[in-house]
């Protein structure tokens, strides 16, 4: 098993780029897997956690409802967004500036083969972080991703999250509001979820949050819940 993870900061980066690049590294550890057991190999699969920050861009995962944008894709144009179906789980989600997007590319065969788990550890490393600032994340049932409040009237979304998996490799991942400009949540129902909020570092604290800060932060939660290297 190979428990080291390769992270790679990708910097301000076009969705629909770096969507061929999850998939041409999820293929790559997929090929090795395949060839492993064609041949009674025992080849190492290697791991990869990606960050990046897009440009204002909608997607729609495959079991998403399209009434959930709120406009016409003509109208995103006109507001300087883009819009994809993706291949991830759930449902609508947005990605823009000042949101610190992750995602892992992983084998996890070299881990734990337990989706339930993965996710729950996806969240925990959110709620570390959020920790780190004085918020309390906490997860509301039944609805993948980290919030605040939860409960009150006042429950409010700052991270969330839409995996893929084959074969025990992983894609896509997680988005957390740190500088985020929340006015373009107005024209989706948030990932299908109707009466709720979004938040952001920023809006909960007041100030600007640095971040590389939050994804040094990430970055060794995640290592240490993971047990990886």
């Amino acid at each position: 098993m190979n428990k080291q993870v390769a992270f790679e900061d990708l910097g301000f980066r076009d969705y629909g780029d770096v969507w061929d690049y999850q998939e041409q590294r999820f293929q790559q550890i997929l090929d090795i897997k395949i060839q492993n057991r064609r041949k009674d190999r025992v080849d190492s699969t290697p791991n990869y956690f990606l960050f990046v920050e897009h440009p204002h861009v909608y997607t729609l995962g495959k079991s998403g409802d399209i009434t959930n944008l709120l406009v016409s894709e003509q109208q995103l144009t006109e507001r300087g967004a883009q819009f994809y179906r993706i291949n991830r789980g759930g449902d609508i989600t947005y990605h823009g500036p000042g949101q610190v997007v992750g995602y892992p590319i992983l084998d996890l065969d070299n881990f734990f083969t337990d989706i339930h788990k993965y996710l729950r550890l996806l969240e925990e490393m959110i709620i570390l972080t959020l920790s780190e600032y004085g918020l309390q994340g906490e997860r509301s049932k039944g609805e993948t991703g980290v919030w605040l409040d939860v409960g009150t009237p006042r429950a409010r979304k700052i991270c969330a999250m839409g995996v893929r998996a084959s074969r025990w490799v992983t894609m896509h991942g997680f988005a957390l509001n740190v500088n985020t400009d929340l006015s373009y949540f107005e024209l989706m129902v948030p990932c299908g979820i109707r009466g709720k909020g979004v938040t952001s570092l920023s809006r909960e604290l007041g100030r600007h949050i640095p971040m590389e800060e939050v994804k040094e932060k990430l970055k060794g939660h995640f290592l240490r819940l993971f047990e990886a290297g």
